[in-house]
């Protein structure tokens, strides 16, 4: 394995970052605009966002790549920008890092259904394959493929990723059935472990989809069936629609309440996604850094 993400895991719980996308929103981003265009158009709002969390006291940040595959990109008439979006994208995070704390390139969802025939599992794997090789090539730490809500995309995303030689892991959102512990196709954690585990990760987890106090018993099935590192980003709590605007109730110091019963379920990365800001990092790291 690695041996600077080997170095890494011997500082649990490592802090993780916060949201991007409701950040950028606060610096501009209008709803329907695509976030990663932002690496060329405003890298200097990017860079802003990736400094925060840097400062907040975060040990790994991500990337502005989310929607960074050529299929998410085609769809705002961007994908010719794919390679240079991906390798400003980490170039950002890199800058903003410095020696401070390590970059994990962001590869989220096409946006497109397998099952339902709108893309192909060929296409997928060769889409997947050139994002994880541009995020490679900007000089990403380690990938993780987050937020994804169909298993078998994700597999084939790790797949692809795992071709760099980089460390890959994969994160699922668990939003789904009566307790909220089941991805959008039915999957609950104990088979997503084992199937991600087969498939080579180098670490899993779970992140979006509902409010921290969610995660906690999803992060314990993890942590009962796998020694694998668990990578935990809940949200600031559902969001709300007040006024004509997204608002998260979840304050820091509520969030930060949730840590230790999460370190205690066997976490090994934790931070925050949606509604999430820099402010949530620095009460996770007074209260829990190492």
């Amino acid at each position: 394995m690695d041996s600077k993400f080997s170095a890494l895991l011997q500082q649990v719980p490592i802090i993780t970052d916060g949201a991007w996308g409701t950040r950028l929103q606060k610096l501009g981003l209008k709803s329907g605009e695509c976030p990663d265009a932002w690496n060329i158009q405003y890298p200097e709002k990017v860079e802003q966002v990736a400094r925060e969390y840097v400062e907040a006291g975060s040990q790994v940040i991500l990337t502005n790549t989310f929607r960074s595959n050529r299929i998410s990109l085609a769809m705002h008439d961007l994908g010719k920008q794919t390679p240079e979006i991906n390798q400003r994208g980490v170039e950002i995070s890199k800058r903003a890092a410095g020696s401070h704390c390590m970059v994990f390139a962001s590869i989220g969802p096409s946006g497109k259904i397998l099952m339902s025939g709108d893309v192909t599992a060929a296409e997928l794997q060769e889409t997947f394959e050139e994002q994880a090789e541009f995020l490679k090539g900007g000089g990403a730490d380690a990938l993780i493929i987050e937020t994804m809500s169909d298993l078998e995309e994700a597999r084939i995303a790790l797949q692809a990723a795992k071709k760099t030689l980089l460390p890959v892991g994969v994160s699922m959102v668990f939003d789904a059935g009566k307790e909220k512990d089941r991805t959008m196709m039915g999957n609950p954690p104990e088979q997503v472990v084992e199937e991600l585990t087969k498939a080579g990760a180098d670490f899993i987890g779970a992140n979006c989809g509902q409010g921290i106090d969610g995660f906690i018993s999803i992060c314990q099935r993890m942590r009962a069936v796998t020694q694998l590192p668990i990578w935990i980003k809940p949200n600031a709590g559902l969001p709300e629609w007040i006024d004509g605007e997204t608002v998260y109730r979840t304050t820091a110091t509520e969030f930060a309440s949730f840590i230790e019963s999460l370190v205690r379920a066997g976490a090994t990365f934790i931070g925050g996604c949606c509604g999430t800001s820099p402010e949530f990092i620095r009460v996770i790291r007074d209260r829990f850094g190492n």
